[in-house]
């Protein structure tokens, strides 16, 4: 028997709301957020929810109102059949990438012949690190491995450090971040991929509210760094603190879902896929510099998939921080207009567990929309990991 091709047949997201108290999704539970993309997902491809064979969804904040398989509740509260299981991944920032590795990965092997890969995460009802509760995470003998381990905004100054990129390099991407995501909002670029969330007030949310059109150089300039407390500078005394909340990613209410399905199936369902996954890959990496495993990470699924690197069409590399896709640019020289083209969750936000699904499909309506061929999208993540995978699309 030979191995079926996966494909995507659709991808879908919510709007983008900012991730605080009064934020425009977060009057909305993350098991309703979810759930209304799950259908629209559905709605929009005619398929039947009882043949869905899982569902697997990416969340990192797995406490609160997300603790009980946000999944699992989501496709209760959607209306649809009992009998369609469901589980929650957390691979940080990656996790919903890695919902959609997992998924191509089952039906390859025979096991899928349609599955959902999604994401949620609503950080203003759920907001980050809050089921830690003051735990030491790292442990003893972890701790005796790596004596120095630090947040990420650290990790991010210690990147921008590493690679010598001043403030103004930093502010001036993410001022490219938002003008890219403004321009393709005021294109109508973003209209396809987006779900209307109806709120309880009957409001209807339809655009991402973390875009700031008027972001400019001067307006950065003026943030301060919000990562260097006087621990962190006594210990690391080399570091120009420069990251701000300005040219950070955005904390954000999310979800976003894609439709996975064999080849066959699809042509059986009359359906026409819109991508393909052609390879993935996950690394480990620095524990310390944390957000640096998207270099390795591109560099193991170009080898394993033997696409060159002037094939591509798009590279998403998720906006974390700023150093980081100026980091992955640096080892990787490509055009930069072909970098995040859309901006990235420095404007558009980050919905942790959300962001994996959510950059996937924005990176396929790009293609389609300009005629691309291969993306690639990779993500940092947390504990030093990184998820790359590459897209061919099919429109």
């Amino acid at each position: 028997m030979s191995t079926p091709y996966a494909v995507i047949v659709d991808a879908v997201r919510s709007p983008m709301g900012k991730g605080k108290p009064g934020g425009a999704l977060s009057q909305v539970h993350p098991v309703d957020l979810l759930a209304t993309v799950l259908e629209a997902l559905l709605d929009r491809t005619g398929v039947d929810p009882g043949r869905v064979d899982d569902v697997l969804v990416g969340c990192v904040g797995q406490n609160g109102e997300q603790s009980a398989n946000v999944g699992r509740q989501a496709w209760l509260a959607a209306g649809f059949p009992t009998q369609v299981p469901a589980t929650t991944i957390e691979r940080k920032c990656g996790s919903s990438q890695q919902a959609v590795d997992f998924a191509v990965q089952g039906v390859r092997a025979g096991a899928y012949d349609i599955v959902i890969a999604a994401g949620v995460e609503s950080m203003s009802r759920v907001p980050m690190g809050s089921g830690r509760q003051g735990a030491d995470v790292f442990g003893p003998r972890v701790r005796a491995r790596f004596p120095v381990l630090a947040p990420q905004g650290v990790s991010a100054e210690l990147v921008a450090q590493k690679w010598g990129f001043t403030r103004r390099q930093l502010d001036q991407f993410s001022v490219e971040s938002h003008t890219r995501s403004a321009h393709t909002a005021s294109c109508g670029g973003f209209d396809r991929e987006i779900v209307p969330i109806e709120l309880a007030d009957r409001r209807i949310v339809a655009v991402d509210e973390t875009i700031r059109p008027g972001t400019t150089l001067e307006r950065l300039a003026g943030l301060q760094p919000v990562f260097g407390t006087e621990q962190y500078r006594s210990q690391f005394p080399e570091i120009e603190w420069k990251v701000t909340a300005g040219n950070s990613s955005q904390l954000t209410d999310g979800a976003s879902a894609l439709l996975i399905m064999s080849e066959q199936v699809a042509d059986e369902l009359s359906l026409t896929p819109r991508a393909r996954v052609v390879g993935s890959a996950v690394v480990g990496d620095d524990p310390l510099l944390m957000l640096t495993g998207p270099i390795p990470a591109t560099q193991k699924v170009l080898e394993r998939t033997g696409i060159a690197l002037d094939e591509l069409a798009a590279v998403e590399v998720n906006e974390a921080f700023a150093p980081v896709p100026l980091a992955w640019l640096a080892e990787f020289p490509i055009d930069p207009m072909l970098l995040n083209p859309r901006g990235g969750a420095i404007a558009l936000g980050h919905p942790l567990g959300a962001s994996g699904t959510r950059i996937m499909t924005t990176m396929i309506n790009h293609l389609e929309q300009t005629g691309g061929r291969f993306g690639l999208q990779t993500m940092c993540e947390a504990g030093g990991m990184a998820n790359a995978t590459l897209l061919e699309s099919l429109a």
